[in-house]
């Protein structure tokens, strides 16, 4: 967990599958409810900082990203902005140096993360669920980036991101009209996974998500991500240079063993 005692922070909680199994999950939850979880400039840089630490972890399976009270995530902290946001230099460091600093660590983790997504998803919970594999909400989640209402356009990198998980008609529905979405208009986009009945149904689909990722191999996981976002940048050469120096890994082995075996792979 954190170690702030601050009311905007981002929480880091740590559990085992079973004691003593060492098979870890991360459960990272923004925090600030008074502000329904709005990001303010501490919690990016504390999510940078948290995804940094998750990315060195290697006994690390999954990771779940929640919002605390009920809500995801409603934005950027806007009583904050009078700060940095009317001055060029400080604006873009905001943006390139803090925002982009804690997205950059998401999308550079190489651990499958889980979006469980209740209550509002805007703007900067937006793009923070854009850097999570697998995404769901309950039905009554309402999504969108309604900035334009407050006299300023998505960063360039930010937009990005979004639009890529959502799609460019999305994107352009959410600025250019400030559309607010419902949990089903983003199931059909594909930027969510699943859309269940409640808080009480997401927390249950989140748990047998996250217990279907532990049983499987972890290396196999970090290895798909980093083809993934290697594919995503355009580094597929790159990506073929290591692309099978798993073969002689312990996982490797046992995954096929185990199927020859007819028994339950033990990673």
């Amino acid at each position: 967990m954190s170690s702030s005692c601050a009311s905007d922070r981002i929480d880091l909680h740590w559990h085992e599958t079973e004691p003593g199994s060492g098979i870890r999950y991360a459960l990272v939850q923004l925090h600030n409810p008074e502000r329904l979880n709005a990001m303010s400039v501490s919690m990016w840089r504390q999510l940078k900082q948290v995804f940094t630490d998750i990315q060195q972890q290697r006994d690390v399976r999954c990771v779940v990203v929640a919002g605390a009270g009920g809500n995801f995530c409603a934005g950027g902290d806007i009583s904050e902005y009078a700060r940095f946001r009317f001055e060029i230099n400080s604006l873009r460091s905001f943006h390139e140096d803090d925002v982009w600093g804690g997205l950059g660590a998401m999308l550079a983790c190489d651990v499958p993360m889980i979006a469980r997504i209740d209550g509002v998803c805007m703007g900067a919970g937006l793009e923070i669920a854009s850097c999570c594999d697998i995404r769901v909400a309950s039905a009554s989640s309402q999504f969108g980036a309604p900035i334009a209402k407050l006299g300023f356009p998505m960063a360039p990198r930010e937009l990005q991101l979004v639009g890529q998980a959502v799609g460019d008609t999305v994107a352009r529905q959410i600025l250019l009209e400030a559309t607010v979405l419902r949990s089903d208009d983003m199931l059909r986009t594909g930027f969510l996974s699943e859309v269940v009945a409640d808080s009480t149904a997401l927390q249950a689909w989140v748990e047998q998500k996250t217990a279907r990722i532990l049983a499987l191999a972890p290396q196999a996981a970090r290895l798909n991500k980093q083809t993934l976002r290697a594919l995503a940048q355009g580094h597929l050469a790159q990506s073929l240079e290591t692309a099978y120096d798993y073969a002689s890994s312990a996982e490797h082995r046992e995954g096929i063993e185990a199927f020859v075996q007819k028994r339950k792979p033990l990673f």
